[in-house]
């Protein structure tokens, strides 16, 4: 008589026959147990929830698998909109919303991970392996929960590291519009301290970036310039209709301090209006609209560059880490603290600072062409792999940036700018030597700084050499409202000039005696600061490695 009864399998049970070594391994030989063990990790590894569904409860393999789904639709999405708006993503994964969800989402997603690779473990059995075997499985789970598990983890920290720091430096203001196809942005370097009310910028430069094909230039205002305009809208100009021409103390520079002590009622809602009202001087000065300011504190700029790994540029003269001022009144320092040397040189934040704010032995436009410089080297050094690299201390340093105006918003559009930049020449102005004479900056010729800042934005980025405004460390000679003038006054030729990287770096004196920081410290002993000058003449050039 047959037996018509025919019993049931659970769902669980009907993927794998009784014999099965994956899900039932009990008896089955050390060989097929070792690589049992092994295919489970990798299988977590490589498609989280697999190693559940073939070995053991496949409710939870079958959710973690969703999971697994979801995060690689949403991973190919993203790339999509990479290929598609690089802008796009960026600025929704730097908006205060999405990337507070992202770290949240990370590091659930980094702590179910690790829950499946502890669940696997108990999976694998390592009772079950040879004595031999059971330390390299469980290595092998280790380092592969580190590889997926930690990697997710680290990348929400680093995420919120980021977050933190666009929220300290950019702010919620209004979109930013190019004007006339350009982003203008005002870079100010000042010391900044809790007990300073209003700041005197020690350098003042707009970085210039055309919006379409990241085309840049620089163009720096020397902090001395008397007259500064005001644009037409700015409220200072009901102060100074005619400009900044309260006498030899009303220097560009002074305006911050005075907006922020005697005129800050006429910015009302405005966080900064010495910052401000020195943009609308900036602005009003060059003829452009300048659009948003960064202000940066020198140790905030001296911890970036440290957090980058230092900055590399061929210098072309020696410059001096002055000593404490000994005449203030002549601008005399005591002995140096210590020298840049010319040549080939990687200075970290300390160097890289002195290097641009010194003016020992040379004048104020040589510190200039070295701040320029300074910049260069570092939009053209800080690339992903370096940011990527050194993420976290950039991140953190970024954040001594003391403030901006620029909207947090619009991160996207200005890093996809900056990528854009990458790699392409960058034209220079000067209002002041080397592109017009000494005098200029006393008494300036707002017309023709219009049009030499016209002629510099109009220039494709990489055909520098078919304009006269003059790139420093050339042999030309400094230009004139007329144009051009040799070291005599006398007009010169209209000669295209030489690439701003065209310089031998002085490290000998005229009768080829190697310069060396005892020589130059032995001339300041003995009173021979004219020596120095002539040795260091050249410190000015200067070009990004």
């Amino acid at each position: 008589m047959s037996n018509s009864y025919a019993p049931t399998h659970r769902p669980e049970q009907s993927l794998a026959a009784p014999g099965d070594p994956v899900r039932h391994p009990s008896g089955a030989p050390a060989p097929v147990l070792t690589k049992r063990a092994f295919m489970l990790v990798l299988m977590t590894l490589l498609v989280p929830g697999s190693a559940q569904i073939v070995a053991g409860n496949r409710r939870l393999g079958r959710a973690a698998l969703r999971v697994t789904g979801t995060v690689w639709a949403l991973a190919l999405l993203a790339l999509l909109l990479l290929a598609a708006s690089r802008s796009t993503l960026i600025n929704i994964l730097a908006g205060p919303i999405p990337s507070l969800l992202l770290v949240l989402g990370l590091a659930l997603l980094a702590l179910g991970w690790a829950g499946l690779f502890l669940n696997t473990l108990r999976l694998i059995r390592p009772r079950t392996l040879a004595p031999g075997i059971r330390p390299a499985v469980v290595l092998a789970l280790v380092l592969a929960m580190i590889l997926s598990s930690g990697s997710l983890g680290y990348a929400a920290y680093l995420l919120n590291v980021g977050r933190g720091a666009i929220g300290s430096i950019f702010g919620s203001g209004p979109t930013l519009e190019p004007s006339d196809g350009r982003y203008n942005f005002l870079m100010m370097g000042g010391d900044a301290g809790a007990d300073r009310t209003g700041r005197r910028p020690d350098s003042l430069s707009v970085i210039s970036v055309d919006a379409k094909t990241g085309s840049t230039a620089i163009i720096s205002v020397p902090r001395n310039l008397q007259n500064a305009q005001f644009s037409a809208e700015s409220p200072m100009r009901q102060v100074y209709p005619e400009g900044y021409n309260c006498g030899d103390e009303c220097l560009i520079n002074a305006i911050n301090t005075e907006v922020t002590n005697e005129h800050k009622d006429l910015y009302p809602g405005v966080a900064d209006p010495g910052a401000q009202a020195t943009l609308e001087a900036v602005s009003g000065t060059l003829g452009i609209k300048v659009q948003a300011y960064v202000l940066v504190d020198m140790d905030g700029f001296s911890k970036l560059i440290d957090a980058m790994g230092g900055i590399r540029i061929k210098a072309g003269g020696w410059v001096p880490i002055s000593g404490p001022m000994v005449d203030e009144a002549h601008g005399i320092h005591g002995m140096p603290d210590g020298w840049i040397p010319a040549g080939n040189q990687t200075l970290d934040g300390f160097h890289a600072l002195w290097y641009g704010r010194s003016r020992e032995f040379v004048d104020d436009y040589a510190r200039i062409q070295r701040q320029q410089c300074v910049q260069q080297a570092m939009l053209k050094q800080l690339d992903p792999a370096t940011l990527l690299a050194k993420f976290e201390d950039i991140a953190k340093a970024g954040t001594k940036v003391v403030e901006s105006n620029i909207s947090a918003g619009q991160l996207g559009s200005f890093v996809d700018l900056a990528m854009k930049a990458k790699g392409q020449n960058v034209n220079r102005l000067t209002i002041g030597p080397p592109d017009f004479n000494a005098a200029f900056s006393t008494s300036p010729d707002f017309d023709v700084i219009h049009a030499k800042v016209a002629a510099l934005l109009a220039k494709p980025s990489a055909a520098a050499a078919d304009d006269t405004l003059r790139q420093p460390g050339t042999a030309a000679g400094p230009v004139s409202a007329a144009g051009p003038v040799s070291a005599a006054g006398a007009p010169a030729a209209e000669t295209s000039p030489p690439s701003p990287s065209d310089f031998t770096p002085v490290t000998t004196t005229p009768e080829g005696v190697p310069i060396t920081e005892e020589m130059l410290n032995q001339f300041k002993r003995n009173g021979d600061e004219q020596s120095i000058r002539d040795l260091v003449a050249t410190n000015g050039q200067c070009a990004p490695l």
